[in-house]
């Protein structure tokens, strides 16, 4: 699949970038997506809810009442999970969302992704290109000049590049990563994918790793 390359001006230049059938051309798997994103959201749960059971509410242990003669139904002390302020049953306790996926899944899941954003033209390959100084306002500029400022983008950079990182990391539409650190959430949830030119031979590198 042979792609236009963009100057960092919006225009079209005399480059074509081809695409490999092996990443960016495969038969898409849902599942693989599914369990990747599943994976991927759960690594980013801090697993930090708690709920205080009846054994760590403040209060008398004494029982409230006799058990019988009362004419109402028998109660324990005023920690009782029935009362108002009591313990709860069987509440939320700190724990590890997280699961492990094999790296076959991943690879396939990102491979699927990519095929997606392929197929429906939502991948604009642009040369390569840093700013001397972070500036938000070149970031924005080079996202209206694609045509890409009202949408939600993934910048695909080929090595970590802190000028461009700074540039655009207040808008929020706009998501920056590497090559190295791609997922396949942030693809499936980008409009659009901008690859850096030279962000393409390490990607195809990565995922085609025997």
């Amino acid at each position: 699949m042979e792609v236009t390359v963009f100057k960092s001006s919006g225009e079209k230049s005399s480059k074509t970038v081809s695409l490999s059938d092996l990443v960016f051309g495969i038969e898409p798997n849902d599942h693989a997506i599914y369990l990747d994103v599943k994976s991927y959201l759960a690594n980013q749960r801090q697993g930090t809810h708690k709920a205080k059971q009846r054994n760590e509410i403040s209060g008398s242990s004494k029982k409230l009442k006799k058990q019988k003669g009362t004419g109402g139904a028998r109660a324990g002390n005023i920690k009782n999970p029935q009362f108002k302020g009591g313990g709860r049953v069987f509440g939320p306790q700190p724990r590890d969302y997280s699961f492990k996926l094999n790296k076959k899944v991943k690879d396939l899941a990102r491979k699927s992704a990519l095929t997606y954003k392929a197929k429906d033209n939502s991948i604009a390959i642009l040369e390569d290109f840093t700013f001397e100084t972070p500036k938000t306002k070149q970031f924005t500029a080079l996202l209206k000049a694609l045509s890409l400022g009202e949408k939600k983008t993934l910048l695909v950079l080929p090595e970590a590049n802190k000028n461009v990182v700074l540039s655009g990391r207040n808008i929020q539409n706009a998501k920056i990563t590497t090559a190295d650190q791609i997922n396949t959430y942030d693809v499936m949830n980008a409009d659009s994918v901008i690859f850096v030119e030279s962000s393409i031979s390490k990607i195809e590198n990565l995922l085609n790793k025997a």
